[in-house]
């Protein structure tokens, strides 16, 4: 498995719009055959703040997931919703392994 977190600030009155863009980007990743997961979590303190955990099955996966016509469309929705540039942070997994449990 390949993990990306992608932090995301959105600006205060953007916070609806951002999660409405967002969640219907969410519904079609995970569609997606190299998309395992895809999670979107907002911050409990902190409203603006969002972590979207996308979980591929491949390291060549993210790239296809960009791809999409729903991801560029969400990129283009959330462009100036944004209080400041993404950013990410790639993982590798480590438990559970690919077959569900530590080998």
């Amino acid at each position: 498995m390949f993990i990306v977190h992608v932090f995301v600030r959105v600006k205060a009155e953007s916070v609806e719009a951002f999660k409405n863009a967002t969640l219907e980007n969410a519904r079609n990743s995970v569609r997606e055959p190299g998309i395992a997961r895809f999670d979107v979590v907002q911050q409990q303190d902190d409203p603006s703040k969002f972590v979207l955990v996308e979980v591929y099955r491949t390291a060549d996966d993210p790239a296809r997931h960009k791809e999409t016509g729903h991801y560029k469309k969400w990129r283009e929705t959330v462009a100036e919703m944004m209080a400041e540039p993404r950013s990410a942070i790639k993982f590798f997994n480590v438990f559970p392994d690919e077959n569900g449990w530590d080998s």
